[in-house]
């Protein structure tokens, strides 16, 4: 018996079973999923016979499985073994390429965030640039993962990446050199007695760094914290978590997820808050901060623990989960839907801050420029503030002093 008659008669086979188990309450849906099913191994014994060569039954798979997750929505994808490695590469910080992340709308790959420090960051690429061509190869349905191994390569070579940017008439063109992405995901100074940390990504030990920061600075006798989150993607669902969990009171309500079925999942905050709740605390969002970073600032603004600086967040509300299978390739699949503690799902639409205060591309585009400067100059540190060009920055730190009656910086 072929590979692919086989294939076949497990499919009817199984199919078979779930038709006559679940008959009597959804025949008709049942028989057009048979229906389907049949047509794709029709399809699929066809490509294998007539083909002008040979196919791989691997790559057939392989390339059904891509299209199938592709269709469901941005997020969902599947991972060959190889590019199911590099992916758990990323959640530990450490991975090679330019250091973005993306996501797709439309067809095309769209710029989440540039991740502070990276490449990418350095090349001035900024959140909403849609990459119109790789290496003058269009991007048009594309699948995600096709976008991200073709921008990956050996650190020192060069990937050409065309961009459509609002505001611009014509497309830019942007060199960048590949490199191996080490992520801090915490960074942190103080300005005057203000306490200023930035989280670049959520990955493992995000949250442990942060405590460690905090402390840190609390020694230095800062009186109040300003969390910067802007232009951070996301990352680990685990790590949101455990991050709002150091400024909410032990019991309180971080964030729930809402399933297919209707089925809830709560996540609370399991100890007392490890920043006193005396203290006051600003955050700082843009449209570059999505998925985790939105768990956190809805979770703190919800419990009015925290004031909300800056612009309307990407509004990524959705939640994927890994699943492996034999072969060492797996499936990332989005299987709920996340929700503020106040019952927001702000999926597609982001977070709105307390206090807006909108940064035009001239004024982002002076601040990255001023800001890479410095560091190519060899500043040599980990966080440059600006705040006299850096608006919402400014604000936070006035907000800030006037909760803390902190003495102003020089």
């Amino acid at each position: 018996m072929s590979r692919i008659t086989l294939v076949l008669v497990m499919v009817l086979f199984f199919l078979t079973g779930y038709f006559v188990a679940g008959v009597s309450k959804t025949g008709q849906k049942q028989e057009d999923e048979y229906s389907y099913m049949k047509l794709f191994t029709d399809a699929l014994q066809i490509v294998k016979d007539h083909y002008v060569e040979e196919p791989s039954f691997k790559k057939l798979i392989y390339g059904a499985l891509k299209g199938m997750l592709t269709s469901l929505d941005p997020f969902s994808t599947f991972f060959p073994p190889e590019h199911y490695k590099e992916f758990m590469s990323e959640t530990e910080g450490h991975f090679g390429g330019v250091g973005i992340e993306i996501s797709m709308e439309k067809g095309r790959p769209i710029v989440v965030a540039p991740i502070d420090g990276t490449p990418a960051f350095k090349a001035g690429l900024r959140p909403g640039d849609i990459i119109v061509a790789i290496n003058g190869e269009d991007t048009f349905n594309m699948t995600i993962m096709d976008v991200v191994k073709k921008i990956r390569g050996k650190p020192g070579t060069i990937v050409k990446l065309t961009i459509l940017r609002k505001g611009e008439d014509k497309p830019i063109k942007v060199e960048i050199e590949r490199a191996i992405i080490k992520i801090e995901s915490v960074k942190y100074t103080k300005y005057g007695d203000v306490g200023y940390i930035k989280l670049t990504q959520f990955q493992h030990g995000t949250s442990l760094d942060l405590k460690r920061a905090i402390k840190e600075l609390k020694q230095e006798g800062v009186k109040g914290f300003i969390l910067d989150l802007r232009n951070d993607p996301g990352g680990l669902l685990s790590e949101a978590v455990k991050v709002s969990d150091v400024f909410l009171p032990k019991g309180k309500l971080i964030v729930y997820t809402k399933g297919r079925r209707g089925e809830i999942e709560r996540y609370k905050a399991k100890t007392e808050p490890y920043l006193p709740l005396d203290v006051p605390v600003v955050v700082i969002i843009n449209k570059g901060s999505a998925s985790a970073s939105e768990i956190v600032t809805g979770a703190l603004q919800d419990h009015g623990r925290a004031v909300v600086v800056g612009e309307k967040s990407f509004g990524k509300a959705s939640v994927q989960n890994i699943i492996p299978l034999e072969d060492g390739s797996a499936i990332k699949l989005t299987i709920a839907y996340y929700y503020t503690p106040s019952g927001k799902l702000i999926h597609k639409k982001g977070i709105k801050p307390d206090v807006e205060v909108p940064m035009s591309e001239e004024e982002q585009r002076e601040l990255a420029e001023k800001v890479r400067r410095l560091r190519i100059e060899g500043n040599g540190a980990k966080v440059i503030l600006l705040p006299d060009i850096d608006k919402q920055l400014k604000k936070a730190i006035e907000i800030i002093e006037g909760k803390a009656g902190v003495e102003k910086a020089a």
